[in-house]
């Protein structure tokens, strides 16, 4: 039998031949494939079926069953020995924690509040019990320590002076106490400490004089104050432009302020003084002042108060310190603190302003010396009396004066916590400009 021959197409290359050349014959049949191998069995298997693979299709796969060849057992095996019984299975209940319904208005999830676990069987034989090991306490955990916290060194030059001041203060007592009983009691005896005053000299303190004392007390406070505030400002809460254009820090402005209504109580204080002879109480008038100066100080200086009746007049001591803190301690503040303002004129150049700071805060320091040492002596020779004098211009010094000191200490303690920036900018606009800047 002959092979066919191969239908002929269109050439390979243009101008040829058509394609196969003629005469070529198919190629022979290839060889009997060989025996198919034997069917395995079979069996149905439910298949899984999920989703369309179609939109409105039927689900995936379309068949729900399929033949499934079973594999021929491998060749029986020498039998193992029986294992042991399994032992049987114990199930624990368990409470399930419930959360949220997976759907609105649904039962919270999941939907049964209990379930069974697997639980490994205990051992039959009875449960070894271990010797207990010994408790062993584990100690306290210590705060860590803090650190410590290193004082300044003038902290401990402070503490230093302050024994130093009271040791030689023990021994100055002591060493006067000593003297006014044996060298110098005769120098007592003549000069007891009071300097002869004018015949004409007025007895007791007017109101007016109290009045004057008090504004004295409240403005000093405030000025103090804000002055060691000025040395320690380093940048003001705020600024203060006068209307003629001059610029100063909010707290310049308070200080000056103070000053000025200072001054003012002053001179009032000095036309009322010379009017009503009452300049003779602090002025001295004799050579007499000094020795008895000097010995008011040494009875002072032993705790032996010297006699004396400030309702009819001063002792040296209180008249000497009273006139230099009238007449001079108050000028050279006013003064310098004049030369340091923004009103001094520019074309005034005979006191330089490096000489008033040399001059006005020794001077400060002098008023507060002053004001403890005066307060002091006020309480240590008798509180009511003096009070009484001072406050209510009684000879007796009834309680009146002492109720009127206690509000007078409430006032200015009020005016010295009120004294805030917020308020002071307040107090200030209708005079300038408060500004941030």
């Amino acid at each position: 039998m002959s092979a066919p021959t191969l239908r002929r197409g269109l050439p390979r290359i243009p101008g040829g031949d058509p394609w196969p050349p003629e005469g070529m014959h198919t190629p022979p049949a290839p060889p009997k494939p060989a025996a198919p191998a034997p069917e395995l069995p079979t069996k149905q298997q439910a298949l899984r079926r999920g989703l369309p693979r179609i939109p409105g299709g039927e689900q995936w796969p379309e068949i729900e069953f399929a033949d499934l060849a079973i594999a021929e057992e491998p060749a029986t095996a020498a039998p193992e020995p029986p294992a042991a019984a399994a032992a049987p299975v114990q199930y624990t209940d368990i409470t399930l924690r419930r959360g949220l319904p997976r759907i609105p208005g649904g039962a919270p999830w999941p939907e049964v509040a209990t379930a069974q676990v697997e639980s490994a069987p205990g051992p039959e034989d009875s449960p070894v019990v271990e010797a207990p090991s010994p408790v062993v306490e584990k100690p306290a955990a210590e705060k860590p320590a803090e650190p410590r916290r290193e004082r300044p060194a003038w902290f401990a030059k402070a503490i230093g002076a302050g024994v130093g001041l009271m040791v030689l203060l023990a021994v100055a007592i002591l060493a006067a106490r000593a003297v006014v009983a044996g060298a110098a009691a005769d120098f007592i005896a003549r000069y007891p400490g009071v300097a002869p005053t004018p015949d004409n000299t007025p007895v007791g303190l007017p109101a007016w004089l109290g009045w004057s004392h008090f504004f004295n007390f409240f403005l000093m406070t405030l000025i103090i104050r804000t002055g060691l505030q000025i040395r320690g400002e380093r940048k003001p809460p705020a600024y203060f432009t006068s209307k003629s254009g001059k610029k100063v820090s909010l707290t310049i402005w308070f200080h000056t302020s103070m000053d000025l209504l200072w001054l003012l109580n002053g001179v009032v204080f000095l036309v009322l003084l010379f009017a009503t002879g009452q300049w003779m109480r602090i002025v001295p008038t004799s050579v007499d002042v000094f020795p008895n100066m000097a010995s008011a100080a040494l009875q002072y200086l032993a705790m032996d108060w010297p006699a004396e009746n400030g309702w009819i007049h001063y002792n040296a001591l209180q008249q000497v310190a009273y006139f230099v803190t009238v007449f001079v301690a108050a000028p050279l503040a006013a003064a310098t603190g004049f030369r340091m303002s923004n009103w001094w004129p520019n074309a005034w150049t005979f006191f330089p302003v490096e000489v008033a700071r040399k001059i006005h805060f020794p001077t400060m320091v002098y008023f507060v010396l002053f004001i403890v040492g005066h307060v002091f002596l006020v309480f240590a020779t008798g509180m009511k009396k003096n009070l009484g004098h001072i406050f209510a211009a009684s000879p007796d010094g009834g309680w009146l004066g002492v109720g009127l000191f206690l509000v007078s200490l409430l006032v200015t303690a009020g005016a010295v916590f009120a004294a805030k920036p917020l308020v002071l900018a307040q107090l200030a606009r209708p005079f300038g400009e408060v500004t941030n800047r």
